[in-house]
């Protein structure tokens, strides 16, 4: 079925006027179904920002643990990428403080996805680096949240 409604044709548009019906008051002329589909998928939209910051974050705290033995020159990009990405999730969650109840759930999630993530680049180790074993890296998470929320911490 073929709709042909402003929001199918043009979302930005669709947005504005939306905005506009709602600061005039307009609550009969809005596009209520749609509206609730945009809301749902904002929610979601955040919970998937934290969910993806914290799957390369807890990469690349494993890594720094897993490949400790790296050369400096590998493990200062790793540094880098967990200074970024710790700091989005820390936004993320002063953005959106409700999802701090979600924090230790959003976790247990992204580290299946983080240890794959490290194993895969582990595996990448070029030049004599020693590439670790797939077992080298736990099977659950083995940061605490306060660890991973800390600054100063680095997975070492």
């Amino acid at each position: 079925m073929m709709t042909n409604t402003l929001y199918d044709r043009d979302l930005q548009l669709w947005i504005e006027q939306t905005i506009q019906q709602l600061k005039n008051r307009e609550f009969s002329s809005l596009d209520v179904e749609h509206l609730i589909e945009e809301l749902v998928d904002l929610g979601r939209a955040e919970k998937n920002a934290l969910k993806s910051n914290l799957t390369i974050l807890l990469a690349h705290l494993l890594k720094l643990r897993v490949q400790n033995d790296a050369p400096e020159s590998m493990k200062g990009s790793w540094y880098s990428s967990v200074l970024e990405h710790r700091q989005r999730v820390l936004d993320n969650l002063a953005d959106t403080p409700s999802l701090k109840s979600l924090l230790l759930e959003t976790i247990e999630k992204a580290y299946h996805a983080s240890r794959k993530l490290a194993i895969k680049e582990g595996s990448l180790a070029k030049f004599g680096v020693r590439v670790p074993a797939d077992s080298d890296y736990p099977m659950s998470c083995p940061f605490s949240v306060e660890q991973i929320l800390d600054e100063d911490f680095y997975g070492v």
